[in-house]
């Protein structure tokens, strides 16, 4: 019992969902054509060859109505195929139109990426030409400043050696001269 209230549940909800809004809307709009006048127009005639005219008259009237109506429905089907060719075209248009303008974008912003990129490596290669100049104008100075120094040491020496040194002051020299 169950399970026969599940299927039939579902196949409720299914014949509900199934439908397309689409056959829906058809259903709601669709306009029905007049009823026809063939349709209780037979009187009996008393001859038989007079009845033959007449449905011959009917028969051909009612083929004539029916090629008119196919043509219409022809007529509106090629107009129905070229309004959906026409929007068909028109979708591919725009699709093709946004993709253009994405790219386009997609381009600019790359240039703008591309040159910030550049911007940065030229402000990174004067960063490095600049600490590079420093440290060598810091190394020219620490090495003149050695120089000086050696220099300084140098004449120190030449105007000490130049000094009379008394034999008492000799052995003290010479002793603080190892230690240090």
């Amino acid at each position: 019992m169950a399970n026969s209230f599940r299927t039939l549940s579902k196949t409720l909800i299914r014949s509900f969902s199934t439908k397309s809004s689409h056959q829906n809307h058809h259903q709601k709009t669709h306009k029905y054509l007049d009823p026809n006048s063939f349709l209780g127009s037979w009187k009996t005639p008393n001859d038989p060859k007079g009845a033959e005219k007449k449905l011959a008259l009917l028969r051909r009237d009612y083929a004539k109505q029916v090629k008119n109506v196919r043509k219409e429905y022809i007529h509106e089907m090629e107009l129905l195929r070229l309004e959906k060719l026409r929007k068909e075209e028109a979708r591919k248009e725009a699709i093709r139109v946004a993709n253009e303008e994405r790219k386009r974008l997609k381009a600019e912003a790359a240039k703008v990426r591309a040159q910030e990129r550049m911007v940065a490596e030229e402000e990174f290669r004067q960063t490095l030409l600049k600490e590079r100049a420093e440290k060598l104008e810091n190394w020219r100075m620490k090495r003149t400043l050695h120089e000086n120094k050696k220099k300084e040491a140098k004449d120190l020496v030449r105007r000490r050696s130049s000094l009379w040194i008394e034999e008492q002051e000799l052995e003290s020299k010479i002793f603080s001269a190892i230690v240090f």
